[in-house]
């Protein structure tokens, strides 16, 4: 079973959290609330989330305070986050969203629709960089336990099945996200997903029967 991804959502009014879960309900992932930044990051200490939905105004450390926070930790700088403001201040301040790391800003009242699809990119991604791991996981113990002789390749051979219908999936998320112009950042997390893809199965090749011909093998790529 197929576990559901982590939607990290920070506002200090409960109206907006609200309205948020409302917007974000259909998507059918795991929505969690933080009514502040300290809570947000508290929050970051023990789960993994695919995006982060973070308010601009909020007393106490603001959204850029928090924004710092998160890109400074080695575990949580990766995470996408969206800005969401009720105050437009025109370039300098949307500038200092994108220079505190953050791959999107939205004005509110915004969207809804377009807000939900924006997320569903960034929860698309982050489950397949999971289905990734989880193959990079069982390749390593291959790996670890030596190639098999031919007669006993059923594990390559099954971990080869799994590994293509995940680059599947990237390949057709790639062409979504050209097709819809996705955000910069959106299709550079595919492109790397995709790289990786390629250097995983170029070790997984090297590990089925008549594939090693004597030649050195490929390192992957990350």
């Amino acid at each position: 079973m197929v576990q559901k991804a982590k939607i990290l959502l920070v506002d200090d009014r409960p109206e907006n959290l609200l309205a948020l879960e409302a917007i974000l309900s259909a998507l059918d992932q795991t929505l969690v609330r933080a009514s502040s930044g300290e809570e947000a990051l508290k929050a970051l200490l023990t789960d993994d989330f695919a995006v982060i939905l973070l308010d601009v105004q909020m007393p106490g450390m603001d959204g850029f305070e928090t924004a710092a926070h998160i890109k400074r930790r080695e575990r949580t700088r990766d995470i996408p986050i969206i800005f969401l403001t009720a105050i437009n201040h025109g370039p300098h301040h949307t500038f200092r969203g994108y220079a505190a790391g953050a791959v999107d800003y939205i004005s509110k009242p915004f969207d809804p629709w377009v807000l939900r699809a924006k997320v569903s990119v960034f929860v698309e991604l982050y489950m397949k960089n999971c289905q990734l791991r989880e193959q990079a996981a069982l390749l390593r113990l291959q790996l670890e336990g030596g190639a098999k002789p031919a007669g006993d390749a059923k594990e390559p051979a099954e971990l080869s099945a799994r590994l293509a219908a995940v680059e599947e999936q990237a390949e057709a998320l790639s062409k979504q996200l050209d097709d819809e112009s996705a955000d910069a950042a959106a299709v550079a997390t595919a492109a790397h997903l995709e790289r990786k893809l390629t250097g995983l199965r170029r070790a997984l090749d090297a590990l089925e029967p008549g594939t090693d011909s004597g030649a050195p093998s490929v390192p992957s790529q990350n």
